[in-house]
């Protein structure tokens, strides 16, 4: 672990951590914000890409839940987008600053039309409120976002002392292993031990 005036940074391996992902608290409050991180936006969710090939693979699976504009969109577009930043990124809606695979069940909620036929949904879906950056040489850093739709998450998160880390245990886990989850939940011990 690394400290200084930026707050401490969490080295595993070649994988930089944000303090703030231990030592935040967020529990997403799905009946306060209803998939609104599906809707607003400037550009769709960051997407690796060897997942483009298992969205194209699943399409026939989940098309039907999308809108008709999600469904323009890939007809247009295909599986992915390119940013104003260069990063690879689902696609927006036809005529919608939403995800093109929003599914919209008719109760004023947005879910993941990928998700909801049993499907992955990009990893970067999964590690939200957490972002991750490629770094030159081939490692990553995992910041914490903050966006304002999420300020009942954090609220929530705190009510609950449920912190950013352990609330996204499972996609940590499938994106970085097991015993990477380990060594940061000895760090974060570490760090809120501190706290």
């Amino acid at each position: 672990m690394h400290s200084d005036l930026f707050g401490t940074i969490i080295q595993i391996g070649d994988i930089l951590v944000s303090e703030e992902v231990v030592t935040e608290y967020f529990a997403c409050d799905y009946e306060a914000c209803k998939g609104a991180c599906c809707i607003e936006g400037d550009s769709g969710a960051p997407l690796k890409e060897e997942e483009i090939e298992p969205l194209e693979q699943g399409y026939p699976v989940f098309q039907e839940l999308m809108t008709d504009g999600g469904r323009a969109a890939i007809a247009r577009d295909g599986f992915f987008a390119v940013d104003r930043d260069g990063d690879i990124v689902t696609p927006l809606s036809e005529g919608s600053p939403a995800c093109a695979f929003c599914h919209f069940p008719g109760d004023g909620n947005c879910l993941c039309a990928i998700e909801c036929k049993g499907l992955r949904k990009p990893i970067s879906c999964s590690l939200y409120p957490i972002r991750v950056t490629k770094l030159t040489g081939g490692g990553q850093a995992l910041n914490l976002h903050r966006w304002h739709i999420c300020k009942d998450a954090f609220r929530k998160g705190r009510e609950k002392k449920i912190r950013v880390y352990q609330f996204l245990k499972k996609p940590l886990i499938e994106a970085y292993g097991q015993e990477f989850y380990e060594m940061l939940c000895a760090a974060a011990d570490h760090v809120n031990g501190n706290k």
